[in-house]
């Protein structure tokens, strides 16, 4: 653990105007010019919308869904996470150059940091939003657990934090605005934790029509059970409990805490929710992704 002190609980940098992690903007130049390929599959979120489950998804679509391929190492190496470099420990850079294709891609970057290669190679892109109010609340102990964070603070702290923008990623509002208003001139499906939650084989088969494949009943059927919350949960491949604890430590917060629609009402008190849905109508104003965020 001493010897990676030096890498925790750092104050976050700007880049762009998006705060992000000190690492990161000390290694731009490597994210930057990361070269993309066109059979690359990108995914993307803004933190703790449902990423890994994505990941999972389609991991399995690839392997026919094959259960026990898609246990072969961990989540985070089988769909690496591209701009997180800490010098001496992770390059998620590195770890896709060595990967064969085609390959899985994760990133959390609003829309206008992202490499130039995926834009010119026309690359296909999977887009999840999440509803804010619960994203901000898992981000919260997501935060406490993930010591690559600064401390989050109490829980009033970091909602302020939040709403303001002055987290990991920066401002929820521009960055799923950002990915939405994207999609009507690029190669992306954007979907919602939400609709994924109500009807997951619908959603699947949305991607599958996204990817131009065609899975038979049992093969889906195979997908559905091992993406579900209960088995991921289950199965240290899919829920970072690979991870040291000297990063994260679970027995403060589950990676895999909840996953459930609604859990914010377990946090807001009733000033914080009508301060919280203001601000949410001044940023989403005229977007007609508003419609479909809100609960």
């Amino acid at each position: 653990m001493d010897q990676n002190e030096s890498v925790l609980r750092r104050k976050l940098e700007t880049l762009h105007g998006i705060p992000l992690f000190w690492s990161i903007v000390e290694e731009w130049a490597q994210v930057e010019s990361f070269q993309a390929r066109p059979d690359d599959l990108l995914i993307a979120t803004y933190p703790k919308s449902g990423t890994t489950w994505v990941s999972e998804i389609v991991d399995m679509i690839y392997n026919n869904g094959d259960a026990e391929k898609c246990k072969r190492d961990a989540i985070y190496v089988r769909v690496p996470f591209m701009e997180l470099i800490v010098p001496g420990i992770k390059n998620g850079v590195a770890q896709l150059a060595d990967m064969p294709s085609p390959r899985l891609v994760k990133t959390h970057l609003p829309v206008q940091l992202l490499p130039a290669s995926f834009w010119e190679n026309n690359c296909k892109m999977i887009y999840m939003a999440r509803n804010a109010k619960d994203v901000v609340v898992s981000y919260y102990y997501f935060y406490q657990m993930a010591k690559i964070h600064p401390e989050p603070g109490t829980w009033d702290e970091f909602l302020e934090k939040f709403v303001a923008g002055e987290v990991v990623f920066g401002s929820w509002h521009d960055h799923v605005k950002g990915w939405w208003e994207k999609r009507k001139d690029k190669p992306i499906l954007y979907l919602f934790y939400e609709d994924m939650k109500e009807d997951p084989k619908r959603e699947i088969q949305k991607v599958l029509q996204f990817l131009g494949k065609d899975l038979e009943e049992e093969v889906l059927n195979k997908i559905l059970l091992h993406t579900s919350f209960q088995e991921m949960q289950k199965n240290p491949a899919a829920n970072y409990k690979m991870v040291s604890n000297g990063f994260m430590d679970h027995s403060v917060s589950p990676f895999m805490r909840k996953g459930i629609v609604g859990d914010w009402k377990n946090h807001f008190t009733m000033a914080q929710n009508e301060a919280f849905d203001c601000d949410y109508e001044e940023k989403m104003k005229g977007s007609t992704l508003r419609f479909r965020m809100e609960i």
